[in-house]
C-alpha cells in the first residue's frame, strides 16, 4: 500500500511557464515567473514557450557591455565517419526495422529560443574552490593537448579513446566550465561544439549515455549561458535519439544511430536495463518545453507510466531488467540499488521536483521504494555499526554495495529539501557516514568500485571488505554528490572536510604529471595503485563539479530551490506551476 502524503492529491500534468533569466546576484535565489510574451507558440499540452531576448549576450564576472552577439555564427559541418561504435565496445548488428530519424534533424534550428534561466558565476572561489579549478585545469590540459574533439582521454598513454566519437569529455565538461568561471576554457570549447560537433554520423550510441552526458550537459549550458547554439543542438540530437523508442513495447531500445536511425538492443539480449529507460525522463521532458515539440516528453512518460502499472515489484523495488518486446520485467527477484536500477530511484524523486511537485505518482513510488529499501535491502557492518544497503538475490540477502549507490544519500536529502520525511534525513547521514568509510579504509583513501561488508564480528577485520577484481576506482562522482546535498542540507563543516580529502586523494593517487587523471587498478596499494589509462568524462562533468559546489560559501548559487540536476550533474531549472 502506498503511503498517503498529507496536502499532495493526483493533479493534471502541470502549467509550466517559460524559464525566466535569474537576477544577476547570485545570492538572489532565481525564480521563474510569467511576463508578457512575444511570439508565443503553443507547446505540449499545457506548456507555454516564450521568446527570447534576442540582445542576448554571455554574462562572466568582471565583463563590461560589448553589444549583441549572434552565437549562431561561423558553425560549419564536417563529414561524419562511418565506423559504427557500439555500446561499451561490442560490435552489434544492427536490425533494419526502424525508421530513419526526419529530416527536420539534419536541419539547424532556425525560429527562435525559449529565455533560458541563466545563472551568474561567483567571481571569487574560496581557496577550497580554487583547488578544484587547478585540478580541473590540469585534467583540461591533458584533454586538450592529447584527447581534443575526441571522447576520452589516455592520459598515460598520451593519447585518446573514442565510444561515439562525438567529443565526450569536451561536451559533458561545458557547463562546469561555466560554473567554474572559466572562461577562455568554455570559449574555446564552444567554438569546438559550433564548428565541429556533428550528429550526422554513421554512428552506435547508447541511449541513456547520450542523453544524461551530451544531451544533458547542452540543455543545461543552454540555461546556465542563454546560447541557442546549444539548443538546437540538443534538439538536433533528441530527434536523431527518438528511433529508439520505436519498440513492440514502447520501451527503448539501448543503442540508436545517429546517422541511419536504426535502433537495436544489445546482441546478447532483447532486454534494456531498467535504471537507463527510466532515467532520460528530465532531459526529454525539457526539451519538450523548451521546443515545443512534444514528441519528447511524451515517449519518456510513456515508459514511465508502464513501469509503474508492472507486476514482480518488491515494496516498490524493481528489477534490474526490462524486455523491449514484450515490456515486461526479466531476471526477477534480484533488487539492487546499484548498477542498472540505481537512477530509477533517482528520477522518480527528480522528476516531481522538476515539475513543480505536482505530478503525485511519481512522489508516491518514490515514497513506496524508500520504504521497500528500509524493509529489505538495510543492515549493519560490524564493527563499527554502518548502515549498508544491501542486494536481494531470490530472497538472500547479500552484503555487496556498489560505490553507484553513494547516491542514495544525496538523493534522500535532496527529497528532505522539498518537504519529505525527517527520517530520510536520518537514514542519508547514516549513509553518508558509510560511503565516507568507503572512501577512508581504503589505503589510498579512495573508495572501491564495490565493497562487501562484515555482518559478524570477526576479530580485527574492518567493516568494508574488498574483493581483488572490485578494488578499482573510476574516479566517480555518488560520494562527493551525496556530500554536496548534505553540506546544503545542514551546513554541517564536516562534509565539506570530507571532500577535501577525497580530492587529495585524488591528486595524489590519480594525478597524471603530463595532463590528467587516471582511473586505478588497486585502491588497496597506495604505493603502486596501477593506472589504469583512463580519464571518465564524468570526472569532469560530474566529480570535480560537485566538488566546486560542495566547497562554495554561497548555498543560493544554484539553488535547490531553483535546479534540479540529471543523474551526470547537469543542472536543469525546476518548473513552477501556474
Amino acid at each position: 500500500m502506498r503511503p498517503e502524503i498529507p496536502g499532495l492529491k493526483p493533479a493534471n500534468p502541470p502549467v509550466l511557464p517559460a524559464p525566466q533569466k535569474a537576477d544577476a546576484n547570485p545570492a538572489h535565489r532565481p525564480a521563474i515567473s510569467q511576463s508578457p510574451r512575444k511570439r508565443v507558440r503553443r507547446g505540449p499540452p499545457n506548456l507555454q514557450i516564450k521568446a527570447p531576448d534576442r540582445d542576448w549576450k554571455p554574462r562572466w564576472p568582471g565583463d563590461a557591455d560589448k553589444g549583441p552577439t549572434d552565437p549562431a555564427a561561423a558553425r560549419q559541418e564536417e563529414k561524419a565517419p562511418t565506423t559504427v561504435i557500439s555500446w561499451r565496445g561490442a560490435v552489434i548488428e544492427p536490425e533494419r526495422d526502424t525508421p530513419l530519424p526526419s529530416r527536420n534533424a539534419e536541419a539547424s534550428t532556425k525560429r527562435a529560443s525559449p529565455e533560458a534561466r541563466t545563472q551568474k558565476v561567483p567571481a571569487s572561489p574560496n581557496q577550497r574552490q580554487q583547488a578544484v579549478i587547478t585540478a580541473f585545469r590540469h585534467a583540461w590540459k591533458g584533454y586538450r593537448k592529447f584527447a581534443w574533439g575526441h571522447d576520452e582521454l589516455k592520459p598515460l598513454s598520451r593519447s585518446f579513446s573514442e565510444w561515439f566519437g562525438l567529443g565526450l569529455t569536451l561536451i559533458d565538461a561545458l557547463d562546469t566550465m561555466w560554473i567554474l568561471g572559466l572562461q577562455k576554457e568554455f570559449k574555446e570549447a564552444k567554438q569546438w561544439v559550433s564548428q565541429k560537433l556533428n550528429f550526422q554520423k554513421d554512428v552506435d550510441v547508447n541511449l541513456f549515455e547520450s542523453t544524461i552526458r551530451i544531451l544533458g550537459s547542452l540543455l543545461s549550458t543552454y540555461h546556465l549561458t542563454g546560447d541557442s547554439l546549444f539548443l538546437e543542438k540538443a534538439e538536433d540530437l533528441g530527434n536523431r535519439l527518438m528511433p529508439a523508442f520505436k519498440t513492440p513495447s514502447k520501451v527503448p531500445y539501448s543503442d540508436v544511430n545517429l546517422g541511419t536511425g536504426i535502433a537495436h538492443p544489445p546482441r546478447w539480449t532483447s532486454d534494456s536495463s531498467v535504471a537507463e529507460v527510466t532515467s532520460i525522463q528530465l532531459e526529454f521532458r525539457e526539451l519538450s518545453r523548451l521546443t515545443g515539440v512534444e514528441k519528447f516528453q511524451e515517449a519518456v512518460q510513456e515508459v514511465t507510466q508502464h513501469v509503474h502499472s508492472l507486476p514482480s515489484k518488491k515494496d516498490g523495488l524493481v528489477p534490474m531488467f526490462i524486455n523491449t518486446h514484450s515490456g515486461l520485467f526479466t531476471h526477477l527477484g534480484v533488487f539492487t540499488l546499484g548498477a542498472r536500477a540505481d537512477s530509477y530511484y533517482e528520477y522518480l524523486l527528480k522528476q516531481w521536483i522538476q515539475g513543480g511537485k505536482t505530478e503525485t505518482q511519481l512522489l508516491e513510488d518514490y515514497m513506496e521504494a524508500v520504504k521497500g529499501i528500509r524493509t529489505h535491502l538495510l543492515q549493519q557492518s560490524e564493527p563499527s555499526k554502518l548502515t549498508f544497503v544491501g542486494e536481494l538475490a531470490h530472497g538472500q540477502f547479500r552484503p555487496k554495495m556498489d560505490h553507484l549507490v553513494c547516491f542514495l544519500p544525496g538523493t534522500l536529502a535532496l527529497g528532505v529539501h522539498h518537504g519529505l520525511p525527517a527520517e530520510h534525513l536520518e537514514l542519508a547521514k547514516a549513509l553518508m557516514e558509510t560511503c565516507y568509510q568507503m572512501n577512508r579504509q581504503m589505503e589510498t583513501g579512495l573508495s572501491p568500485e564495490i565493497a562487501h561488508f562484515n555482518t559478524y564480528p570477526q576479530g580485527k577485520l574492518q567493516d568494508v571488505q574488498v574483493k581483488p577484481a572490485d578494488r578499482h576506482n573510476l574516479l566517480r562522482p555518488e560520494t562527493v554528490e551525496s556530500l554536496f546535498y548534505l553540506h546544503r542540507l545542514t551546513g554541517d563543516p564536516k562534509y565539506q572536510d570530507w571532500g577535501w580529502e577525497i580530492l587529495q586523494s585524488f591528486n595524489t593517487h590519480a594525478r597524471i604529471p603530463s595532463g590528467g587523471y587516471s582511473s586505478i587498478n588497486n585502491v588497496q596499494d597506495p604505493d603502486r595503485p596501477e593506472p589504469r589509462d583512463k580519464m571518465e568524462s564524468f570526472f569532469l562533468g560530474e566529480t570535480l563539479k560537485y566538488l566546486y559546489l560542495l566547497f562554495s560559501d554561497d548555498a543560493d548559487f544554484l539553488s535547490l530551490d531553483a535546479f534540479v540536476f540529471n543523474t551526470e550533474a547537469h543542472p536543469l531549472p525546476i518548473w513552477t506551476p501556474a
